[in-house]
């Protein structure tokens, strides 16, 4: 095992990576009975952290 595949990230580390990048999620699931769609859910998110060079889509809030 090499350096790199023995390497340990916390939880918080991870989640601080993936909001300084942004994260972009997308799925669906279908929940079928007899070839019968009974629901259906479509997920698209966007996660990302707001800054000063990245600032808020709703503006300041007072």
């Amino acid at each position: 095992m090499t350096v790199v595949e023995r390497r340990e990230i916390a939880l918080v580390d991870l989640l601080d990576r993936l909001l300084a990048g942004g994260v972009v999620v997308t799925g669906d699931i279908t929940l079928r009975i007899a070839d019968v769609d009974l629901v259906r859910i479509d997920l698209n998110a966007l996660i990302s952290s707001v800054n000063e060079q990245v600032p808020s889509p709703w503006g300041e809030l007072t």
